[in-house]
């Protein structure tokens, strides 16, 4: 949608994205909710070990965030600032988890096969391509790439104490045993693809968009 668009169009262009992007968080809430119950019947129902995967807290997150943003395209409203980061930060979080997931661990876990597939390649590309595609968004100054940090790095944090002190990681390349130097060599991996990652999604925020496309402005 060009920005000199006919302003009857682009309710309706903005009415089928809102649309898509909740349909979409609801499904990956559902799909959540699904693996939590069927993990839960066989190893215990415990929220924390659960969302302590970053697959399932980072998508979480993810389908919060389109849900708000599809929410605000159906009624029209448009999105407050702090929405764009918010989206930048779930972008490169998807982007690692399929990375991750694909390059170092794949085929673990005992979820079922589809919701792997779903969890760690379908959610991370329809992410990947709402945001590139999409042009709802601000242009993201490089000054602004820190706010990836906080989400990430506190989770590693929980994981790592967890780690310490009770013994259970949701990684094994996270494992305590395996060494300080191969710790802190894992750790600034995780962080050098985060900042890829980061780099790559700020990069596509200069893209101005295929739909519901907007100047390249702050």
């Amino acid at each position: 949608m060009r920005p000199d668009a006919p302003e009857h169009t682009r309710p309706a262009a903005a009415r089928v994205v809102g649309g898509s992007r909740v349909l979409v968080g609801v499904a990956v809430l559902v799909i959540l909710m699904y693996t939590y119950a069927i993990g839960g019947e066989a190893h215990g129902y415990n929220p924390f070990d659960y969302f302590g995967y970053f697959t399932n807290l980072t998508g979480l997150l993810t389908a919060i965030v389109l849900m708000v943003c599809g929410t605000l395209g159906l009624i029209g409203r448009r999105a407050p600032r702090w929405l764009t980061p918010a989206r930048a930060v779930v972008t490169a979080c998807m982007l690692i988890v399929a990375v991750i997931y694909n390059a170092l661990v794949p085929g673990t876990g005992s979820a079922p096969v589809w919701v792997s597939v779903t969890l760690h390649a379908v959610l991370p590309a329809l992410t990947s391509l709402d945001w590139l595609l999409i042009g709802d968004r601000r242009r993201l100054p490089w000054s602004r790439l820190w706010v990836l940090a906080p989400y990430p790095l506190l989770w590693l944090v929980v994981v790592l104490v967890r780690g310490a002190t009770g013994g259970w990681v949701p990684y094994g390349f996270l494992l305590p045993e395996r060494g300080a130097i191969a710790m802190v060599l894992t750790v600034l991996g995780l962080l050098g693809a985060l900042t890829a990652a980061g780099a790559l999604v700020w990069t596509a925020s200069r893209f101005p968009g295929v739909v519901l496309r907007r100047d390249a402005g702050p």
